[in-house]
């Protein structure tokens, strides 16, 4: 028997909150996300200007403590971004195989990884910096 495939058009996570306005502020001025006109005092969807975005519900539907992997141009940028406007950044961004990623917490311990291309390691980037003719 073959399993059909499933087309998947979106994924969007759900995260636990437990002060809704405080959150909203939180992932609007700080995080630079825009808020669902349609959202309410329990339920709400915040949204990245790539289309992307992330549900939030009030009291209900999880634990709180999530994680998410949010896909993002750059990094570097913006982690200063988020350095000068008070976000909760839990370390400098680190460089791995997959990206170039850092986290960030929510006011409720939800941890938001976000992630851009890897960056060149230090000796692929000299090598590929040098002149053929330069080696010898």
């Amino acid at each position: 028997m073959q399993t059909p495939n499933v087309r998947v058009e979106n994924i969007e996570p759900i995260l636990r909150v437990e002060d809704m306005r405080r959150s909203v502020r939180y992932y609007v001025e700080v995080l630079g996300f825009s808020e669902a006109e349609w959202g309410t005092e329990a339920f709400t969807h915040v949204a990245g200007d790539g289309g992307g975005g992330i549900y939030l519900c009030r009291g209900a539907q999880g634990r709180g403590g999530a994680w998410v992997w949010v896909g993002v141009e750059d990094v570097r940028e913006l982690h200063r971004v988020y350095r000068e406007r008070g976000a909760i950044i839990r370390g400098e961004p680190v460089n791995h195989p997959w990206a170039l990623e850092m986290q960030v917490e929510d006011p409720d311990g939800n941890v938001l990884r976000f992630g851009s291309e890897p960056e060149a390691a230090e000796s692929e980037t000299s090598e590929a910096s040098e002149a053929p003719e330069a080696k010898r």
